[in-house]
């Protein structure tokens, strides 16, 4: 659309800065590694402006032949185009989050987080199978090596135990590429996403992509990695984790799962809403015994991206685009959560509950931006999370009206566990000395925090200038879905009052 290879450009940015960071002392690689996130963050933002709606539906396309059918493929489409924003958005504030929470190895960090900067952005870029698999599985390893590094004491085991569960999952995935290679004799995921596999076929390849995108998700019950992971990681690590990583698992059901193995898909609804359902509650319960501040918030991240696989499987309009919008919304206010714990982590060195309280008197300006992202977080109209999750519950009873019951539930409790966590942190009296002495946020800490807390509220205020860019691509997929998707309760009501007396006729 403009004669540049802007996608080439976005990845590359990355990949070159951290490149030089590697010879730079600490200051200097913070300063390179800010300022390269904050250009790419331009050129999203620029083909965020560029981007037609209603225009083609893949958009600023490169393809470039490297070897058999391997070949530089990329494009995106509306829905590509926002989770390509928030990785953006989000990893300035990253680095920003590191920059003193980060001592040593500054210049190794910070060419690691710029590496999986790249392959998150080739991710939703790929238009390529085996491209598409080379950036999937190649952002374990920045993430591995951040927690195994940069983490918290068990380390080791959480990064081993991240690794692990997410690679073992993407083996079958990698098998079942294979074979729809073999069988659709192309590598191009726009033209497989219109190919017809068969419907025993479906149902197998739409196993093994739910093994790698159920971990990623996470979905119960290999959700177990996770709070782990999270526990472990350092500070901006967390943020990333839980704001770009997790959405991997959702993009590749709309990407892969609904639209290539769409009568696979709709076989699997009811086991999908199950896991759903147990997931929403029963990690909601979890999160409301917790006492590291981390792990709430992590078991919350399962409950929420729950909503997601609601959404997606109630195969009709209202539940995709809820389910996007909750992407989109999980990202930014789990990602602002795991920074709220990180302030007072960075003054007391502890993440549990039970040493705060009574912060609203001594750090006004962090409770007042705790409780947006906690209303926020529990869905309260007017901010990000309200929008998506009322549109996925609307799917989702459109869909199987048990399954709204159950994602109601999960609201419930999630209310009941953010608002105890916020009234333990800011209210009541200081239980410490130390808790009551710490000092409200830094003007580094208001720069980190202050983006977020607009987009929370912009994105609650008009939702629409999020849900444009991906509606036309959604009804893509739900046309794709057509005759298959699930038809709600209707065929359990009894028929007409006439009907049954002229049949006992």
């Amino acid at each position: 659309m403009t004669g540049l290879p802007l996608l080439t450009i976005l990845i590359a940015i990355p990949l070159v800065a951290g490149a030089i960071v590697l010879f730079l002392n600490a200051s200097g690689a913070r300063w390179v590694a800010l300022i390269a996130t904050l250009i790419d963050l331009g050129v999203s933002a620029y083909l965020w402006l560029l981007y037609d709606p209603n225009g083609a539906q893949w958009q600023f396309t490169e393809f470039h032949p490297i070897a058999g059918n391997f070949s530089w493929a990329l494009g995106i489409d509306g829905i590509a185009l926002v989770l390509l924003n928030l990785t953006t958005f989000l990893m300035p504030i990253c680095i920003g989050a590191s920059w003193r929470a980060i001592e040593k190895r500054v210049p190794e960090y910070m060419a690691v987080f710029l590496l999986m900067e790249a392959l998150m952005l080739g991710v939703f870029a790929a238009q390529d199978l085996f491209l598409f698999y080379v950036f999937f599985e190649g952002g374990l390893i920045p993430m591995y090596l951040i927690i195994g590094v940069w983490g918290g004491v068990e380390r080791i085991k959480a990064s081993y135990k991240f690794f692990l569960y997410t690679l073992l999952g993407s083996v079958l995935m990698l098998i079942a590429m294979l074979y729809m290679v073999a069988t659709a004799h192309t590598t191009s995921i726009p033209v497989l996403m219109g190919y017809n596999f068969s419907s025993q076929a479906q149902t197998w390849l739409f196993l093994a992509f739910l093994a790698s995108f159920a971990v990623k998700l996470p979905m119960w019950p290999v959700h177990t990695w996770l709070p782990d992971a999270h526990v472990q990681a350092p500070t901006a690590g967390s943020v990333i984790l839980a704001g770009i990583l997790l959405k991997l698992g959702g993009y590749g059901f709309v990407r892969f799962s609904l639209p290539m193995f769409p009568d696979g898909s709709a076989e699997f609804v009811p086991l999908m809403f199950v896991f759903s359902g147990i997931a929403v509650v029963y990690t909601s319960l979890v999160a409301l015994v917790q006492r590291d501040m981390k792990k709430l918030i992590a078991y919350s991240s399962v409950a929420h991206m729950a909503f997601v696989t609601f959404g997606l499987f109630a195969m009709n309009r209202q539940g995709i685009e809820g389910a996007m919008v909750v992407m989109l919304s999980h990202g930014l206010v789990s990602g602002a959560l795991f920074l709220v714990v990180g302030v007072i982590y960075d003054r007391l060195h502890t993440r549990e509950i039970a040493v705060y309280g009574g912060l609203s008197n001594n750090m006004p300006g962090y409770a007042l931006l705790f409780m947006l992202f906690t209303m926020a977080s529990v869905g309260l109209p007017g901010t990000s999370g309200f929008i998506g999750e009322f549109l996925s519950l609307i799917g989702t009873y459109h869909a199987l009206s048990w399954g709204a019951i159950a994602a109601t539930t999960g609201i419930i409790l999630g209310a009941a566990y953010m608002l105890w966590l916020y009234w333990r942190i800011c209210f009541g009296e200081a239980r410490t000395a130390e808790a009551a002495a710490m000092v409200d946020l830094s003007t580094r800490e208001w720069w980190l925090l202050a983006p977020i807390a607009l987009a929370v509220l912009w994105m609650g205020v008009y939702p629409e200038s999020f849900i444009r860019p991906i509606r036309n691509d959604v009804g893509r997929i739900v046309a794709r879905l057509d005759g298959v998707a699930p038809a709600g309760d209707s065929h359990l009501t009894l028929p007409p009052m006439h009907m049954q007396m002229g049949a006992t006729h």
